[in-house]
């Protein structure tokens, strides 16, 4: 019995371990610092202004749910600008801690 019962809460700790470690999701727009929430739906305008903007300097941005987001990870976001992405990564202080980014809907803006 005691066997059985420290399994279970080895099994139950080994699976809050991993669901901490995955993050949480964030649906959103690619915008830039500067441009914040003017991009928070996807177009192709949206991504040539972000485009710009970087190019000169400035960092992408996840727009979702009326909220700006920081992102650690710019490199992973070069193919995304102006567009609807899905952002799985740990958020802290208003940025988000960068696990990966992949495509979304575009009519998506919450996370």
């Amino acid at each position: 019995m005691i066997k059985k019962s420290t399994m279970l809460c080895l099994t139950l700790l080994a699976a809050g371990c991993i669901t901490l470690a995955m993050g949480e999701t964030y649906t959103g727009v690619v915008s830039e610092s500067g441009c914040g929430l003017k991009h928070s739906t996807a177009s192709a305008k949206a991504e040539a202004c972000v485009k710009g903007c970087v190019s000169r300097g400035g960092k992408y941005v996840l727009a979702s749910n009326g909220k700006l987001y920081k992102l650690d990870a710019q490199d992973k976001f070069a193919g995304f600008a102006g567009k609807a992405v899905t952002v799985t990564g740990t958020a802290k202080d208003g940025a988000i801690t960068v696990e990966s980014v992949e495509a979304a809907p575009a009519d998506t803006g919450t996370k």
